[in-house]
């Protein structure tokens, strides 16, 4: 665990290697120790685009400069949250615990001169700030998580779940993120929506069913399912206030026990 220079403080943050020992630490009997050279594949996959913010370095024990990454508490918990709910929950807590102590050493830093006085105070009230909100998004993200996070159900099924969601703008905001596309060329008939290749296998999984007609070809439909990353992307699109909303939409972030709750 270190701590790197944040806005004229401090903040707690965990090199890949660290987070690895952590995870490793915590593993199921049984369970396959899981290597760092595998960890750092998997980054890309999670953090997306903002992974190469993170990049940073390290010395080997035969003196060679290898990759890693240094994550800060968001990232560190998103990274756990991929190999569990409880993975997540643990590193929050330790990092918590680890910004705690932080705080205690720099207020112990009896400041010398009036000038630095005001110095500490601002930045432990910026500090303060930030682990609020920092800690409010994280706490939303475990409360929301495991309940929402399931395979299985349509894209609008599963925002019935979410409080607020504009369902009937799910399938066209999906088409606008490059999940989905339409298959029909004509304009007069329904949509019918298929999978594109960069969420296949990925995020959505598509079911063809061929139904036979009397003396007519048989009748192909689609039916598209998320898979359990889908299901984490979207929720985590949802917390960012990025998918469609309802008008009448009062602001909270929450979730149903299930989308039929919607229906009734």
């Amino acid at each position: 665990m270190t701590s790197v220079p944040f806005n004229g403080g401090d903040a707690v943050t965990m090199i890949s290697l660290e987070l690895v020992d952590f995870i490793n630490s915590r593993r199921v009997e049984g369970a396959p120790t899981l290597v760092h050279s595998d960890f750092l594949k998997k980054v890309p996959r999670v953090l997306k685009k903002d992974a190469g913010k993170f990049s940073h370095t390290y010395i080997d024990s035969m003196n060679r400069r290898q990759k890693c990454y240094r994550f800060p508490k968001r990232e560190s918990c998103l990274m756990a949250m991929s190999y569990s709910y409880d993975l997540q929950a643990a590193v929050f807590d330790h990092m918590t615990e680890q910004e705690l102590l932080l705080a205690q050493r720099a207020a112990f830093a009896i400041p010398q001169t009036r000038a630095d006085a005001l110095r500490l105070a601002a930045d432990l009230d910026e500090q303060n700030a930030r682990l609020v909100l920092e800690n409010k998004d994280l706490k939303l993200r475990l409360e929301t998580s495991e309940p929402t996070f399931q395979a299985g159900l349509t894209p609008v099924q599963f925002s019935r779940t979410l409080n607020g969601v504009n369902t009937q703008r799910i399938n066209h905001f999906l088409l606008e993120s490059g999940w989905i596309y339409n298959a029909e060329t004509d304009p007069d008939r329904s949509p019918k929506y298929r999978t594109r290749s960069r969420a296949r296998d990925n995020y959505l999984a598509e079911t063809v069913r061929s139904i036979a007609r009397p003396g007519q070809k048989p009748l192909q439909t689609y039916s598209l399912t998320l898979l359990l990353a889908g299901s984490i992307r979207l929720h985590e699109w949802y917390l960012e206030q990025k998918l469609p909303m309802k008008s009448s939409w009062d602001g909270s972030l929450m979730q149903r026990r299930s989308y039929r709750e919607d229906l009734q």
